[in-house]
């Protein structure tokens, strides 16, 4: 009997018995501590779409980033050899007892892509390098090789003697070298130039000495302007306007010089290098508000005139196809492009082509075919951001890989969400194991396997809810599966417009010269699909104007020494009030600053570098974790010292600061805030890197909130909000109405726009075919019409 005959006679004697290797159908976690983890153990079935659910910071991230992609990437790592782990970031193992089961994980975060001034669309996707040899290959006239037509390479050449030992003598050679790169030499390949308000740098009826400079941290009695007085470039007690122009130049754009100041050496240069390097090299969104207030003030920028915006030289805009150069083509909306590549027949690049056209194909599945390839990657939202890292899986061959998603249906249009859907289904069934993170009701509804955390945030979650299936869910009486059907109703009455707010002739992006008035006095949402223009009728023609407050959707950034406390501006008022009641310096009350433990630098815990493997933290033995020096800590106020204060969640510190001896009106207005956005549960001192996504965008927006504006602009404030959290959000808007200002919010989320007083809806489509305003009116309107997307899918959603 042959060896095949004899197995397949083995199978068919035992069919119940299954292979060892088919057991493994399921993703084990035990132990999870991670965060607010305490202590979770389920098992997750392989192959199938699992959503996870609960209030913001239950600890999903924690569970599903934190713990099982982290630790898949951490063993992962361990796999390539010592040597090349040296090049590679550390990852320490997360706080678990035991994950058995895992596959290689690939994580599609929200994560606002990077905001490199040279990261576009199309570098980001790798849409450009192909098009690159695409245009090296077929472009008329021929230029050269592919760098010719990147904006990220500069055309440079050169020449000299070369020195080197060939069979034991030195030879001594000239040579020469040039690279043509697609660089415009004028802007540098970022596509715009900056211009300066000089009027917004200095006041010219002062003199230096009287406090000229109005840049940030340009005080005399500062180190700057010590070195300004002592430069001897200029007069410093002359007023600037009677500068002569040698003067003014050294004062704008001296190049570096050399100076003792104080007996000290230091390098003097003109304020606009300087501003350049300190300010300009930065991304807008990393910086302190008041510098970013600053720069947006001081600084003004505009399309390059020599390459206009292209990024490219004129030789690169030289070769063309079909009459195209590629920056032309790089300015398509993607979905016109996909069909321009569909045209082209070459037989000697056929793979290549082949490999463009599914790219850019994916774009358009996937719903970002109104996109262009030249868009900066900074500008794009977090849904088109994660959209866009999704498309170099959606033609993958790999199967059995575990993709972790992270709300993936954030800035998307109800219309779209089925897309989204359909996309999770078809990675699922390739083999895949697919873990969401999500909090529409429209994703949850598909999944196979739910697992349910809580039941409250922070401390107050981090526990199994619930594990199952969906119908179990909406049977299970936690919250998530109570809020699971909960449908918004319309207003029975809407409020009455105090005003409006004019906008006329609006082009910028994709709007096609919209006229509409936005009222004042009530709540007003903005919709339609994503791409229709929502962000550039509002961004793009009322931010920026006298009284308006932006709040959008820009990532919060910080260290980990960051926390909720510095990041709104409430430690301030709580050291000046412990300063005055112990009669110290506030300083000492800063764990970043005077008051500081010195063995750890006043992080609370101390890191030991183990070179490649994970940096270990310890808590520090000094100052046990309490990140102060143990003198500061014997200064109370109100019978608490400073670390204890940190250590306090909002609400029991909105107690503290509302009355008796710690009474702090600046404070208590602060913490009002934090909990009016429900973020009551929140330690003040908690890192802003443990919070989870849906905390960060109500930080902001406590943070925001008091920058006492009469209009308050908000880019969809329900990211990351649960369900029950979405009707906090509305009492909160409600109440900014109520008290006299206007709100206008960019919103996807039915219960928001159910509850607005007026609806201005864009469209009908993305990219070119949208950019116009569809409908205006209330949402009972909106609804009785159903004669757009926005329409038909709120009228289903209110069960009209």
């Amino acid at each position: 009997m042959t060896s095949s005959t004899a197995t397949s006679t083995a199978e068919s004697s035992h069919p119940s018995e299954r292979h060892p290797a088919d057991r493994h159908d399921r993703i084990r976690v035990v132990g999870a501590r991670e965060n607010n983890l305490k202590g979770v153990s389920l098992e997750l079935p392989k192959r199938r779409l699992t959503v996870f659910t609960g209030v913001s910071g239950s600890g999903k991230s924690s569970l599903v980033f934190d713990t099982i992609a982290a630790e898949s990437r951490r063993m992962i790592n361990e796999t390539y050899s010592t040597f090349v782990q040296g090049f590679m970031p550390t990852m320490a193992r997360p706080d678990v007892d035991l994950l058995e089961g895992l596959t290689t994980a690939i994580i599609v975060d929200q994560e606002r892509m990077g905001a490199n001034i040279r990261s576009t669309v199309g570098t980001a996707t790798d849409a450009n390098a192909l098009l690159r040899i695409l245009f090296s290959r077929l472009g008329q006239p021929h230029i050269g090789s592919p760098q010719g037509f990147s904006f990220n390479v500069a055309s440079v050449s050169g020449a000299g003697a070369v020195t080197y030992e060939k069979g034991g003598q030195t030879v001594r050679e000239r040579r020469q070298f040039s690279i043509t790169g697609g660089m415009c030499p004028r802007c540098e390949g970022t596509g715009r130039v900056t211009d300066f308000d000089l009027t917004a740098l200095y006041d010219d009826s002062k003199s230096l000495e009287e406090g000229a400079l109005t840049i940030p941290g340009y005080t005399m009695d500062g180190w700057y302007g010590r070195i300004f007085r002592a430069s001897g470039l200029f007069p410093p007690d002359k007023p600037i306007r009677e500068f002569t122009d040698k003067e003014l130049h050294a004062l704008l754009y001296q190049e570096p010089t050399k100076l003792k100041v104080e007996g000290v050496n230091v390098t003097f240069e003109g304020l606009i290098p300087r501003i350049q390097k300190s300010f300009l090299s930065k991304d807008r969104e990393a910086m302190q508000p008041h510098i970013r207030a600053f720069v947006d003030r001081a600084v003004t920028f505009q399309a390059c005139p020599d390459c206009g915006g292209t990024r490219l030289n004129e030789v690169a805009r030289s070769s063309r196809i079909r009459g195209l150069n590629i920056a032309d083509v790089c300015a398509m909306q993607i979905s016109d492009l996909a069909q321009w590549v569909r045209e082209l027949d070459e037989p000697s690049v056929a793979p290549l082509l082949a490999t463009l056209r599914d790219t850019l194909e994916a774009f358009v599945e996937i719903g970002l075919g109104y996109l262009s390839l030249d868009r900066p990657a900074g500008t794009l939202s977090g849904g088109e951001a994660q959209r866009t890292k999704m498309i170099r899986h959606l033609g993958s061959a790999l199967t059995h890989v575990t993709y972790v998603f992270d709300e993936p249906s954030i800035g998307l249009h109800p219309h779209d969400i089925q897309r989204m859907n359909d996309l999770l289904l078809r990675l699922r069934d390739k083999g895949n194991t697919v873990l969401v993170v999500e909090h529409k009701p429209e994703t949850i509804a598909i999944a196979d396997h739910v697992v349910d955390l809580g039941p409250g945030a922070g401390t107050a979650g981090g526990e199994i809810c619930y594990e199952g299936d969906v119908a179990g869910l909406r049977a299970s009486g936690t919250l998530t599966g109570r809020h699971l059907d909960h449908r918004a109703r319309l207003n029975d009455t809407v409020r009455t417009p105090t005003g409006a707010l004019e906008i006329r002739g609006a082009s910028q992006n994709n709007l096609q010269d919209v006229d509409v008035d936005v009222p004042t006095g009530v709540l007003t949402v903005v919709t339609g699909v994503a791409g229709s223009g929502k962000s550039s009728l509002i961004h793009g023609n009322l931010a920026g104007r006298d009284g308006v407050v932006l709040i959008d959707q820009s990532a919060i950034k910080g260290s980990r020494r960051s926390n909720p406390a510095t990041y709104t501006g409430l430690l301030e008022p709580i050291r000046k009030a412990f300063a005055k009641v112990n009669g110290v310096k506030p300083a000492l009350f800063s764990p970043n600053s005077e008051g500081a433990c010195p063995t750890c630098n006043g992080a609370g815990v101390v890191f030991t570098e183990l070179g490649i493997m994970e940096t270990i933290a310890t808590t520090c033995e000094e100052c046990e974790g309490r990140r102060f020096q143990s003198e500061v800590l014997r200064y109370t106020l109100g019978g608490r010292n400073i670390a204890e204060v940190l250590e306090m969640p909002v609400s029991e510190a909105l107690e503290l600061f509302g009355g008796g001896e710690a009474r702090t009106p600046a404070a208590h207005k602060l913490l009002t805030r934090l909990a009016d956005v429900g973020l009551g549960y929140l330690t003040l001192g908690q890192p802003l890197t443990t919070l989870s996504g849906g905390e960060r965008q109500r930080l902001k927006l406590a943070a925001q909130m008091g920058e006492g504006g009469e209009v308050y602009i908000l880019d969809e404030p329900t990211t990351g909000l649960h369900l029950s959290d979405v009707d906090q959000l509305l009492a909160l808007l409600d109440r900014l109405v109520d008290g006299g200002k206007s709100v206008i919010v960019i919103e996807h989320h039915q219960a928001v726009m159910a509850h607005a007083d007026w609806i201005i809806d864009l469209g009908p489509g993305a990219g070119h075919d949208g950019g116009r305003v569809v409908f205006e009116g209330t949402p009972a309107d909106l609804v009785a019409a159903r004669s757009t997307l926005t329409g038909q899918h709120l009228a289903d959603y209110v069960g009209a």
